[in-house]
């Protein structure tokens, strides 16, 4: 495992992932309280915080990783199938981890585009990038994603105006006669012939 991330926890293999969480909380712990100091102690206290918590994130990863050995789930099981088109297992996989790294939020997220879940599919990406901000392939794939959003919403909105235009065109009533507006206009013609017929039928009868 990662030498460095082990000693920012206080900690030496091997290690279980019930040693590290209760390392993270800990550390997390005193330096949140040390984080409103003034000076130069509260600006450590911030920096250890960001350490800690990417630490904590890549150490558990890796344990993740490695849990295949005994035929424990792995990030390399829902990946291989995502491939063969099997979301249903893939999200039975992931439901079965514990912890849930930033590279589990990123599964997830892919989980959810396979589904044409994109908003859902956003939200783990984003929890992802705020675990593990440093990597690129989940900006990456942040940003593609967006783009597909954006892009459908235009699309969505161009076919609902060349819709509601076809409509208009199919219609070449005026606005009144859509709305019931020509009903008193036709109201008074009618009654304009009545008045004529009966002033002829008055003259004749005469």
């Amino acid at each position: 495992m990662n030498k460095k991330n082990l000693e920012i926890l206080g900690l030496t293999e091997p290690v279980t992932a019930d040693e590290i969480k209760a390392a993270y909380d800990a550390l997390r712990e005193k330096y949140l309280e040390e984080r409103f100091s003034e000076g130069e102690k509260g600006n450590n206290a911030a920096k250890m915080l960001t350490k800690i918590e990417t630490a904590y994130n890549e150490l558990m990863e890796e344990l993740n990783q490695s849990r295949g050995e005994d035929g424990g789930a792995t990030f390399k099981q829902v990946e291989d199938l995502l491939k063969a088109g099997d979301i249903n297992g893939a999200q039975h996989v992931l439901d079965s981890f514990n912890e849930r790294t930033a590279h589990w939020h990123y599964l997830q997220s892919v989980v959810f585009y396979r589904k044409n879940w994109m908003n859902e599919s956003k939200k783990q990406l984003e929890i992802a990038i705020q675990l593990d901000p440093s990597n690129d392939k989940y900006k990456e794939s942040y940003r593609k994603l967006n783009d597909k959003i954006n892009e459908t919403s235009q699309q969505n909105n161009q076919n609902a105006q060349g819709q509601y235009q076809g409509q208009n065109m199919n219609n070449p009533a005026g606005p009144q006669d859509q709305m019931g507006g020509g009903f008193c206009a036709n109201c008074i013609d009618c009654c304009y012939t009545y008045m004529c017929l009966s002033c002829m039928c008055d003259a004749c009868c005469r």
